[in-house]
């Protein structure tokens, strides 16, 4: 006869519940944070270089 394996140990504490959802949506939440920092990074970048150079060259052809 096989011993019988428990294939679930019951619900979860409030506690490991969140724990569970920070290690399923944190890694997201991290990179949308980062792509957002970044974006602002860049646009401010664009910015300081259009108001530097406030007349850019025109292609006439």
């Amino acid at each position: 006869m096989p011993v019988p394996l428990p294939l679930h140990l019951g619900g979860l504490h409030p506690f490991e519940q969140l724990l569970v959802l920070a290690i399923a949506f944190g890694p997201f939440v991290v990179l949308c944070v980062v792509v957002w920092f970044r974006r602002r990074q860049d646009l401010a970048d664009e910015r300081a270089a259009a108001a530097v150079d406030p007349d850019p060259p025109l292609d006439k052809e």
